[in-house]
């Protein structure tokens, strides 16, 4: 079974920078407000992290302390940074899905039935104390600093809490819309802007400030409030919020990191080879 984390978590990533339209985000169409990468960045990127997956599985499965992911975390920042010319393209997916590769190891290991309950209860079970630690480790860097700064969660307190914008909005949403029948891609634009709606994106923040955080999130909300992907002109609205967005140089990718995450969930809880 851990054998199945790499092509999950790789495909769950592609699935991500495939998406289009996403407001400011790179795809294979265009680079959103990203002047340093693009679709074959990420591409090169995902390549270089395919063996980081499962390597995390098998350290969750051990039941291995905080410090041997992070050094395996590190390692992998390390590849992708060389096979991307020195590009960021993955390291918030790099702690986000590595940290639930981990669990979902320990989940398994353990034989519990799995489920998005038990994927979330194994990583704050097995590293929640860890990750407290290492938030108040983290509040003087920047991202920690930009994240109080504007009285916002960071990206290391959200892990700390279990993600509960992914377990309680994206993971939910992307079910929910597949449930009903919509197509994969539909679903997963639906997830990203009901988690934009309500996620303190750090990458918003630090882009364009507390304004352009907002901007985003009401852009969002009256996005949902409309009938989201069910409405009409949703596919029109989305490509007018991307052109808006790269305007601003806006790029929700804590949203993005947090869509891929719920795609590795759902297809982890489904089976593989079925799902988003």
């Amino acid at each position: 079974a851990l054998a199945r984390m790499a092509p999950l978590a790789v495909t769950a990533l592609y699935d991500e920078v495939a998406l289009f339209p996403k407001p400011g985000l790179v795809s294979f169409v265009d680079a959103g407000s990203h002047r340093d990468m693009d679709g074959q960045t990420f591409m090169r990127s995902l390549f270089a992290l395919r063996h980081y997956f499962p390597q995390m599985a098998v350290l969750g499965a051990q039941r291995q302390g905080f410090p041997a992911l992070e050094a395996c975390g590190l390692a992998a920042e390390r590849r992708m940074l060389a096979a991307t010319q020195g590009v960021n393209t993955h390291r918030g997916a790099i702690f986000s899905m590595g940290l639930l590769c981990a669990a979902a190891g320990a989940m398994l290991a353990r034989d519990a039935a799995v489920s998005a309950d038990a994927l979330r209860q194994a990583l704050l079970d097995t590293w929640g104390d860890a990750l407290t630690a290492r938030c108040a480790r983290r509040s003087g860097l920047p991202g920690g600093v930009a994240a109080h700064r504007h009285g916002l969660r960071s990206a290391s307190e959200e892990a700390a809490l279990g993600f509960p914008v992914l377990f309680t909005t994206t993971v939910p949403t992307l079910s929910t819309w597949l449930d009903r029948g919509a197509s994969p891609e539909t679903a997963r634009l639906q997830a990203l802007m009901a988690t934009m709606a309500v996620l303190d994106d750090c990458n918003l923040a630090h882009r364009g400030g507390r304004e352009g955080l907002a901007h985003a999130r009401n852009g969002a909300t009256a996005f949902l409030a409309a009938g989201g992907m069910a409405h009409p002109a949703a596919m029109d609205t989305l490509r007018s919020m991307h052109t808006g967005f790269v305007a601003r140089r806006l790029s929700p990718g804590g949203s993005a990191d947090m869509l891929a995450a719920a795609c590795f969930v759902v297809r982890l809880v489904r089976g593989a080879g079925t799902g988003p």
